[in-house]
């Protein structure tokens, strides 16, 4: 059984009535141009499905073919496509010579979207008996006055010739001439394409002799240039410095897509420092110009690809700080991929120029407005900067002032980022824990967060190491703790209520009671009991204290804890009685 190649699939609605043969042939001999248009439709759409209709093909030529209304011929073209052109043995139909006529009549038509359309059509058609017939009026379309018709022309000779060499032997020589004097630039894509697929060496001819001309071509012929160029470069490496000049002066066209190929197509002709650094500085421009961010991804990927490019990371290293003005981007994948290839590329000597940006970044986040991706993009920030003080300990004593500001933060995630960055700091780096208990000791007070006091109170007491530093973590912890016993600041004395009408209100605690119901379907009832938190007062009462009347009591096993480690060490080191004595009291 012969295979059909199947050009498409449409649905067809199985509660509808299909139409048998004879109404489609009433519709199609008796009725008015709305009743074929609306009968060829249901031919179509049956004969795509799978329908047979064999005997509908001649009143089709007899009844619908001659009109000359311009969707039906539409319509018409799309049937010859789907339509059996052939007997079961291999042998064409008699009633394809009436359409062959058909066609060479529409070749010849004054309207150009008829005679174009037509064109296009016979791109598809194989059938080798057919197109014989119209070879004359496919060449002589070459001459057309109107440029689409051209243009479909000269894709109708590309297939022809691609499927039957035979029937236009010179098809070649025939594009070639007609490149020549071809103004219209999608007809010159074309024809160009047609010589790339073809006859590779004439299009090779023809962009030598144009070859200083090029950067003002349009841009559908300029990416057909550079393609050839790169598959010629390919296959005959030494073929690169005829077209180096060529893409290299591609990288200023007016056309993103054209810059983009050519930094690509150039990276392979030559791996020169020179030529690395000129392909990232045209990835860059496109990142930083292009609105679509799928498109700042894609050109992002291949900037990143650079580094496969051997000799290409210590140029890169270079122009590492123009990489970074990708961040200006406000898409947070942009960011974070720019992030991790700058991470990449750091290095002793522009080490310090990376911190000092990154600084700078992380400040214009810092008592901003919060939306979703901000703070997303201080955590990166911050482990970008972690990162960068691990591997080069010269710098972390400038970046850890910075960032020990961001344990106040809003952002609790880039809280805690900031002190495991701190936690490993001061593991690794013994000469940075002065430092780091400072300032820890410093914004102690003014940390919103239960987890990170917890985190901090945990540092604090770990590597605090002279008297000194643990005198100056309890004076802070008895600061944050404030009056002892805890009461609530209303009932401490009747000067405060006096002068503060409006002070916190101790509420009863209260029992909530609700009907739930259960797996098998029957109610219970479940209560609850429920200790009202302190309003008005409660946002001036010393941190630490403020979590035990808001029952948080995890903070006092920290507390505890960290008290113990402290006292232990205090213990231990070399000062005077009154003082240790002074401690625990």
């Amino acid at each position: 059984m012969e295979e059909l190649n199947c050009f498409g699939l449409i649905a067809v609605n199985p509660d509808q009535e299909t139409p048998s043969e004879m109404h489609l042939k009433q519709e199609l001999e008796k009725g008015d141009l709305k009743t074929k248009t609306e009968a060829m439709k249901k031919i179509i759409k049956l004969s795509m499905a799978g329908e047979k209709f064999p005997g509908l093909l001649m009143h089709i030529i007899r009844f619908v073919l001659p009109e000359e209304d311009h969707f039906i011929k539409k319509l018409m073209l799309i049937y010859w496509e789907i339509v059996p052109k052939r007997r079961p043995n291999g042998t064409l139909l008699n009633e394809m010579i009436l359409v062959c006529n058909a066609f060479l009549k529409d070749l010849k038509h004054p309207n150009e979207f008829v005679c174009g359309s037509t064109l296009r059509f016979l791109c598809k058609l194989d059938e080798k008996e057919l197109l014989q017939p119209l070879m004359p009026s496919i060449i002589s379309s070459l001459e057309h006055k109107h440029s689409y018709v051209r243009r479909n022309a000269v894709l109708a000779l590309c297939n022809i010739y691609r499927k039957h060499p035979s029937l236009i032997p010179d098809a070649t020589e025939i594009i070639a001439r007609y490149l020549e004097s071809e103004q219209d630039m999608s007809c010159r894509r074309n024809a160009f394409l047609m010589l790339t697929l073809n006859d590779r060496d004439k299009a090779l001819d023809y962009l030598s002799s144009c070859i200083d001309q090029v950067q003002n071509f349009g841009e559908i012929l300029q990416l057909v240039i550079v393609e050839l160029i790169y598959k010629v470069c390919t296959a005959k490496p030494s073929e690169r410095s005829r077209f180096f000049r060529c893409i290299f002066s591609l990288l200023n066209s007016s056309s993103s897509a054209v810059r983009y190929e050519a930094a690509g197509t150039l990276v392979i002709l030559s791996n020169s420092p020179s030529t690395i650094k000129a392909a990232a500085a045209c990835y860059i421009d496109l990142i930083i110009k292009e609105s679509d961010n799928n498109v700042k991804l894609i050109v992002l990927d291949r900037l990143v690809g650079l580094r496969e490019v051997v000799g290409a990371v210590s140029v890169l290293q270079v122009v590492v700080m123009d990489i970074l003005r990708v961040l200006s981007v406000h898409d947070l994948e942009v960011q974070k991929k720019t992030l991790n290839l700058a991470l990449d590329l750091v290095s002793q000597r522009n080490v310090t120029e990376i911190v000092d940006l990154l600084k700078k970044e992380l400040a214009k986040t810092h008592n901003t407005s919060e939306h979703e991706n901000m703070g997303r993009y201080r955590q990166l920030l911050i482990k970008t900067l972690h990162s960068c003080s691990i591997k080069f300990p010269n710098v972390a004593s400038s970046i850890i002032p910075m960032l020990v500001e961001f344990v106040s933060d809003q952002n609790e995630l880039a809280a805690l980022n900031v002190l495991e960055f701190l936690r490993e700091a001061v593991q690794k780096l013994i000469d940075l824990r002065p430092l780091v208990v400072e300032k820890l000791l410093e914004y102690f007070q003014s940390i919103g967060s239960l987890k990170v006091h917890r985190a901090t109170l945990w540092i604090l007491a770990e590597y605090a190491e002279t008297p000194q530093e643990i005198i100056a973590i309890v004076q802070e912890i008895r600061v944050g703790l404030g009056k002892i016993p805890f009461v609530d600041d209303a009932e401490e004395n009747d000067d405060d209520k006096a002068a503060e009408p409006k002070a916190a209100t101790v509420k009863k605690p209260t029992t909530v009671t609700t009907t739930k119901i259960t797996a098998d379907g029957t109610y219970a009832t479940e209560s609850s009991y429920l200790t009202p938190k302190v309003s008005g007062k409660a946002s001036h009462l010393p941190v630490l204290k403020k979590y035990m009347l808001d029952s948080d009591f995890s903070i006092s096993v920290c507390l505890a804890s960290s008290l113990v480690k402290l006292a232990l060490k205090f213990q231990t080191m070399k000062v005077d009685e009154s003082r240790i004595n002074g401690f625990f009291c």
